[in-house]
């Protein structure tokens, strides 16, 4: 009879943990883990870019200071970029980093393009080395962008399932927000950057 007591404590226990369980409490942390890893990984990716920055703009600045409207508009960018706090819970903060991390991208565009117009730079081998390494760079952006707006879908689409909602509502978890592009197809693939093209020749 002693043991009676002992086997309605442990039926008891099962079945605090059995919704915990089955109703996809595991499978909530897990998926909210997951996009954790991934916003860290989009912000160290777009850390790199912002890294290399200066160096760029110092090696160009050295074939044409007469760019300074482009060399300005990289540096107030990156400048922009990196003053932002981004709370990607929050869906303001989230589309304001989003705009200035356009912002930079459409900058360095502009630097590569008036790039074309100084054969000496494009011949120059610490900037080859820094648009390999941007190329790169901006590859995994792409990537761990992607990732990240795979994991919170993933994770928005569970919570919102049933029973899996029940948890999600007892527990807080609300639907995350997530990355917008205009053109759904623009997260795909990277900001164009040719970075392959011979130096030009300079006119006789």
């Amino acid at each position: 009879m002693r043991a009676f007591p002992r086997l309605i404590s442990i039926a008891a226990l099962v079945a605090f943990c059995a919704p915990l369980t089955g109703c996809g409490y595991n499978q909530i942390q897990t998926l909210d883990e997951q996009t954790t890893a991934s916003w860290s990984e989009v912000l160290n990716q777009y850390q790199r870019r912002s890294d290399l920055i200066p160096n760029l703009v110092n090696t160009v600045k050295g074939y044409a200071q007469q760019e300074q409207a482009v060399l300005i508009g990289v540096t107030e960018a990156r400048a922009k970029a990196t003053s932002i706090t981004v709370k990607p819970e929050d869906p303001a903060s989230l589309k304001r980093f989003q705009q200035a991390q356009g912002e930079v991208s459409s900058a360095l565009s502009r630097l590569l393009v008036v790039s074309e117009n100084y054969p000496q730079l494009k011949s120059d081998q610490n900037f080859r080395d820094l648009q390999v390494q941007l190329e790169g760079t901006e590859n995994r952006i792409t990537v761990a962008r992607n990732r990240y707006i795979q994991s919170v879908q993933q994770y928005n689409t569970t919570i919102r399932q049933f029973p899996v909602n029940l948890t999600a509502k007892m527990f807080g978890a609300a639907v995350k927000p997530n990355f917008t592009v205009e053109n759904e197809a623009a997260i795909e693939k990277p900001p164009v950057v040719d970075f392959n093209s011979a130096p030009s020749k300079p006119a006789n």
